[in-house]
């Protein structure tokens, strides 16, 4: 499955309760790219600039990225994306590496959360890459890039949308629902 919504809003707090109850890994890929920021990796070395901008990494990139985790062992039996795809083309990648594997998406939940509580909860996380111009760009860029997302996984019926600013165990306990309908 896949995780979409906006920075802050729910996405890894929520990937973890979900992996817990599937038996399945949660494959974030900002924390694998900020993991290899502060490792010093090649990687990190490659991406560092772009996210401390607030920006995107190439979509070639992340499709290595998310192909080389997605071959993994502990992902064969399911995986819950968070952060990866973000943008049509990356969507595209994703059906590639795939249909490579035999496999296919079964559900992408969407977080909806009013963007004052997502700049509120953004700054309250303390990391160094959240600041409020930086978290601004990234908005930005989610409205532009990643919104025509929901369009197509709505038209793949593959969309739910869950309210994500209420308590976090009502959103649990809709997206567990979500995932139960279809």
């Amino acid at each position: 499955m896949v995780l979409l919504g906006a920075p802050g809003s729910g996405k890894g707090t929520q990937a973890a309760f979900l992996a817990a109850a599937l038996g399945v890994p949660v494959i974030s890929t900002g924390e694998m790219l900020r993991d290899a920021v502060a490792a010093g990796s090649e990687l990190g070395r490659r991406v560092e600039g772009v996210m401390a901008a607030g920006a995107l990494v190439a979509d070639d990139l992340m499709g290595e990225v998310v192909e080389s985790r997605l071959s993994q062992d502990d992902a064969r039996a399911g995986f819950i994306l968070d952060g990866y795809p973000r943008t049509t083309a990356q969507a595209a990648t994703l059906d590639e590496v795939l249909a490579r594997s035999g496999a296919a998406l079964d559900r992408v939940l969407l977080f909806d959360v009013p963007e004052g509580e997502l700049v509120r909860r953004a700054l309250g996380r303390g990391r160094s890459d959240d600041k409020e111009e930086v978290i601004r760009e990234r908005f930005l860029l989610y409205r532009e890039k990643t919104q025509p997302l929901v369009a197509l996984y709505r038209e793949r019926s593959l969309l739910a949308v869950v309210n994500g600013f209420q308590p976090v165990g009502q959103v649990t306990a809709d997206l567990l629902a979500a995932l139960e309908a279809r």
